[in-house]
């Protein structure tokens, strides 16, 4: 297993962040792939909840957050093994106790083609899992977080 993540993130003023995005590379193997010798479903699914998690945990400890819905998740072309692929996640939107992620998927040979993407939304939670208020406001700045922010924004009706 290849594992990459990239963390930082600027703080704005109090509970006020900045969306940054979290890389987290994988390496298909063997183990991997369904009876089409190509990338299973479920391990895709695995990977992209745990990048969005990374995502939420940068601003969450992650003992305090719990994954609550995938909202869609379509592969448009098939993985083969021996490819390496980069899930990329980012925040895009805060409620009172959510957090949505946005992530998508894409080969490390060619960035540009989408081989997965979709949002999970994450909740934070007190040690008895009871939903709590996290305090954090997104702030999107450029173009197409405002887009996945308004997105994600009606995911959560």
């Amino acid at each position: 297993m290849v594992m990459f993540f990239e963390f930082t993130f600027t703080a704005l003023k109090k509970g006020y962040m900045k969306i940054k995005e979290y890389l987290t590379h994988r390496l298909v193997k063997s183990e991997d792939l369904n009876h089409h010798g190509t990338l299973y479903a479920g391990r895709g699914a695995e990977w992209f909840v745990e990048s969005g998690f990374v995502s939420a945990s940068s601003l969450i400890n992650p003992r305090h957050i719990i994954c609550v819905k995938i909202h869609g998740m379509y592969f448009s072309s098939p993985v083969k093994p021996g490819e390496c692929i980069c899930y990329t996640s980012k925040i895009v939107y805060t409620g009172k106790t959510s957090l949505i992620a946005y992530v998508k998927v894409a080969r490390v040979s060619n960035a540009n083609s989408v081989i997965v993407d979709g949002f999970i939304t994450f909740v934070h939670v007190d040690d008895n899992t009871k939903p709590r208020a996290h305090g954090i406001t997104i702030e999107p700045e450029t173009e197409e977080d405002v887009r996945l922010n308004k997105k994600a924004t009606e995911l959560e009706r």
